[in-house]
């Protein structure tokens, strides 16, 4: 099995990750406090999760997305928030916009997939203007933040894996941190955003895994007596009320600082 994590199905990463990622945003969107008619950039803008947030709650001047996967990108400028904004294919470390262009760069869920984690936050400082804010947030993959590390570990336990993000060490707030200082961005701070969400049973969400981009092909290689052993111990790892509804815990790693 590839141990490159592909983002090609829209619907299918709403399902299985950009509602978690709209959890954290709200938070996200908070401990900004941006003002209005600002331009903002979305690096890895994905299906548009997050990005849909920055325009329905930001009344943003203007909005560029830019992600490496096209059918991501089509799916995002499906949505009807997205209809006036700039979304199209580019690579974070050699983004397609002029220097100070911006006001607020932002890295959601993706600088750990950055190859250079360091030249994507770097690209970011380029293109956003003095005093605008270059941000980011990601799961505290070494911390037992992100959504599914539940699901990792069971997984593990039958001697299977999923592919893993090339840099998950850059989620850590220390990691973070340094990077943002280096790339010479000023008034550095971090945080720690929390959520949670729920399923209506075990099966909506195994049916949600079975599609996740970095986790279906492992399930899917399953024998029938594995998955149905993972779905089980999955069950009783989570907490859930009489009518079987289950709630998981997620957490995220926030950075900000200002050009």
């Amino acid at each position: 099995m590839s141990n490159t994590i592909r983002f090609d199905n829209g619907a299918a990463y709403e399902r299985y990750m950009g509602r978690w990622s709209q959890l954290v945003g709200e938070v996200f969107l908070d401990w900004l406090a941006p003002k209005t008619a600002l331009r903002w950039l979305d690096v890895g803008c994905g299906n548009g999760a997050f990005t849909e947030q920055i325009a329905a709650r930001c009344a943003p001047a203007a909005l560029t997305g830019i992600d490496p996967s096209a059918p991501q990108v089509e799916f995002a400028r499906a949505r009807p928030a997205l209809k006036s904004s700039r979304l199209e294919t580019g690579d974070a470390m050699a983004l397609p916009l002029p220097d100070d262009s911006i006001d607020i760069a932002v890295m959601p869920l993706v600088l750990f997939f950055v190859p250079d984690p360091a030249r994507g936050v770097a690209e970011m400082a380029r293109v956003t203007s003095p005093g605008g804010l270059v941000t980011a947030y990601s799961w505290d993959m070494e911390g037992g933040g992100f959504p599914y590390s539940a699901l990792r570990s069971e997984l593990e336990r039958l001697g299977a894996r999923t592919p893993e993000a090339p840099h998950e060490d850059v989620s850590r707030l220390d990691v973070s941190r340094r990077l943002w200082e280096a790339a010479g961005l000023v008034e550095v701070e971090t945080r720690t955003i929390s959520v949670e969400r729920s399923f209506t049973s075990i099966d909506e969400y195994w049916d949600i895994i079975v599609g996740g981009p970095s986790v279906g092909a492992t399930l899917r290689s399953l024998s029938a007596q594995d998955a149905r052993l993972l779905k089980e111990r999955l069950r009783l790892r989570f907490a859930s009320d009489a009518a079987g509804r289950l709630t998981c815990s997620a957490r995220a790693n926030a950075v900000r600082g200002r050009v």
